[in-house]
């Protein structure tokens, strides 16, 4: 009996693969519905070793490393590869993977699938920049309509690409795997832990939770990540004497993170609202903290929220002033009668909120190229 073979598919995504949840997520349920998965991004002159995966990888080295060159030659790079590379179905994650993907797609008349993981043209960095956002709303405005399968990552986003390109967006959330991050019951023994996890850049609240720790006893503040506005964040904790009080890790492998997320007592997830990318954000880092059964501290930003009212699993802050988010941390993380409540609600939502159930959504799009 001849053997089958499998279906081949190329994920790309222009990050350098080590810390992207989302990504590693979707790669693994691809490879368990039994296509033959080869994902690929750039690999940075800064970039850690990338641990073993069970599917295929391949990183890109490039001259440029941000900046409109950067872009062009990733996707020249990008679509050169795909050309060359055999494959039958083609999966873009975001807008700036998606030129050399889509153009690919045309050329050898293979599938393709678009996962966008946020608002792309709506980020902070664009909307201040209105000529660069120019560029990247026309290549939306070219390509997306012309895309058959899409996915994104929550309801209100998938509803303004519907809406705008006519293009059926199906909604994947960035829930964890069960068990992934698992909860610790003997946190907060050694005084009170917040955590922030995720990118440092601008519009994630950090400036005013380090503020805030200057109206904190007994708590520590951990930033998680790296990114654009990390010195300047180092330079305010070293001018308000804050070092005893706030940790800077810097950038984790998925496998790291999980280590530290569930020592913590309360987890930050405090966009503002800068923009409607922000204002729809529903992040990694929110799932993260439920599945690791640790309250959280949210802004007051619809699809954020609604996630906390339906769950009841912690607090949301109406304003990021440091006087008010200090009161809104310690409202959660002193008020012992409702710890007893959230204890029991973040373990219901633990359950629910897992990527075992969310990639079904997954399974019904690429069921169509098996």
């Amino acid at each position: 009996m001849a053997k089958t073979t499998k279906k081949r598919i190329i994920v790309s995504v222009t990050s350098d693969l080590v810390s992207d949840n989302r990504v590693h997520k979707v790669c693994t349920s691809l490879l368990k519905m039994g296509f033959d998965v080869l994902l690929v991004g750039r690999k940075k002159r800064d970039s850690l070793p990338l641990q073993s995966r069970k599917y295929k990888t391949r990183r890109f080295k490039l001259l440029f490393e941000k900046g409109p060159f950067f872009y062009v030659c990733f996707n020249l790079r990008l679509f050169c590869f795909l050309f060359f590379s055999k494959t039958d179905v083609l999966l873009a994650n975001d807008l700036d993977t998606l030129p050399a993907n889509f153009l690919a797609s045309k050329i050898k008349g293979k599938s393709l699938v678009y996962d966008s993981h946020e608002y792309f043209t709506e980020v902070p960095e664009l909307i201040n920049r209105p000529q660069i956002q120019k560029i990247w709303k026309q290549l939306e405005q070219k390509i997306v309509p012309k895309i058959k399968y899409a996915y994104t990552v929550c309801n209100s986003i998938a509803q303004i690409y519907s809406e705008k390109y006519g293009t059926a967006f199906k909604v994947v959330r960035n829930v964890p795997f069960a068990g992934s991050v698992s909860a610790n019951s003997l946190k907060g023994n050694n005084g009170k832990t917040v955590l922030y996890q995720g990118a440092v850049n601008v519009g994630r609240g950090l400036k005013q939770a380090i503020l805030a720790m200057e109206e904190m006893e007994g708590v520590k503040l951990i930033i998680a990540g790296d990114g654009d506005i990390k010195p300047e964040l180092e330079k305010l904790v070293r001018e308000k004497k804050l070092e005893n009080k706030i940790q800077f890790t810097g950038r984790l492998s998925i496998e790291e993170l999980s280590k530290i997320t569930p020592q913590a007592d309360l987890g930050l997830s405090i966009e503002e609202d800068m923009g409607l990318n922000y204002r729809f954000a529903l992040p990694n880092k929110l799932f993260d903290y439920i599945q690791a059964q640790v309250p959280v501290l949210v802004s007051d930003l619809p699809e954020m929220a609604a996630i906390v009212k339906q769950y009841k699993i912690g607090e949301i802050t109406s304003s990021l002033e440091p006087e008010f988010l200090a009161k809104k941390i310690k409202k959660v993380l002193f008020d012992k009668d409702a710890e007893k409540v959230r204890r029991k609600n973040l373990t219901t939502a633990a359950k629910e909120l897992t990527w075992e159930k969310e990639e079904k959504v997954l399974h019904d799009i690429f069921k169509n190229f098996l």
